[in-house]
């Protein structure tokens, strides 16, 4: 496939996810203001950052696609990591505001939540929308190796089983109302809200840690020592050292030294160095190798 045909399919996820986040929102603030669930109130407002964080998605696939330029040597691949570190800051904002209010809802305040059957029509329609979006983010994250659209396909399925507790709680809800020696259900609409928010804490810190790895340009594991070992099988390269790899956004960019024999011509070393490019793309797809060709000291052999 084209980086052009690549590009649109990465747009065209992103796009279809922003879209989805709009339609959630939109009906779980409607239900949740109606019925006063703050479980469901608590979802409207993770569905919210969802959208905001499917839009910076969208805006940074869009920019990360661009080519390299005079002030952008390496192309602008990092903007999808900065794009995943304001998603991860506006998920902790919307989980510290979550535990607050349910906190409030269990110990200092009652609140009546109006249990209907919107209420869980609402939640079973977010579940539905949340497994098949994550699923088309998470196939075309995989495909094209995108760090924004993986980060994007993570919170939803995350929402599937916040949206599953929500239903939990506004379930204890309804035995509270119906059975009265089991009232202390009806904080399980807030009990439900708080766990929302740790499993939204709990994604937030793991793609927070993602992204801080990949703003310091953190070498993914192993893989330095597969392309040594990849590279040193090759014919008449004698070694491989000063195996650099740095991400930036969906793509890779590796530096490495090779040792060959210095009586080679300059095509044989060429050759080698293009046989290299396509190793490493097969180990890191979507890299940006540079090779740099040393001579065998003889003195040494």
């Amino acid at each position: 496939m084209s980086h052009t045909s690549a590009q649109k399919e990465k747009n065209r996820a992103a796009g279809t996810s922003v879209l989805a986040a709009v339609g959630l929102t939109t009906i779980k603030l409607v239900v949740g203001i109606a019925t006063n669930s703050l479980g469901i109130l608590a979802e409207a407002a993770h569905s919210a950052l969802d959208l905001a964080a499917a839009l910076m998605t969208w805006f940074a696939v869009r920019l990360s696609g661009q080519p390299a330029d005079r002030e952008h040597h390496f192309g602008h691949g990092k903007i999808e990591n900065l794009s995943a570190l304001f998603e991860t800051l506006l998920l902790l904002l919307t989980s510290a505001w979550i535990i607050y209010e349910a906190v409030q809802r269990l110990f200092f305040k009652t609140e009546e939540v109006d249990v209907s059957a919107w209420s869980f029509i609402v939640m079973a329609i977010s579940i539905v929308v949340d497994v098949n979006r994550s699923r088309m983010l998470y196939r075309v994250a995989r495909k094209h190796n995108s760090q924004a659209l993986e980060a994007d396909a993570l919170h939803f399925s995350t929402d599937v089983w916040s949206s599953s507790v929500v239903i939990l709680g506004l379930i204890g809800v309804t035995i509270a109302r119906f059975v009265p020696s089991l009232g202390s259900m009806v904080q399980a609409d807030a009990v439900a809200a708080m766990v929302v928010a740790v499993i939204v804490i709990y994604v937030s810190a793991e793609l927070g840690w993602r992204t801080i790895q990949a703003l310091l340009d953190t070498a993914p594991s192993g893989k330095s020592d597969q392309i040594i070992k990849i590279v040193e099988a090759l014919e008449n390269v004698e070694n491989c050292h000063a195996v650099r790899i740095r991400p930036s956004g969906a793509s890779w960019f590796v530096d490495l030294h090779i040792t060959m024999d210095g009586d080679c011509t300059l095509n044989e070393a060429h050759a080698v160095t293009e046989t290299i490019e396509k190793e490493i793309q097969s180990i890191l797809p979507g890299s940006d190798a540079t090779v740099h060709v040393e001579p065998l000291d003889m003195a040494d052999t």
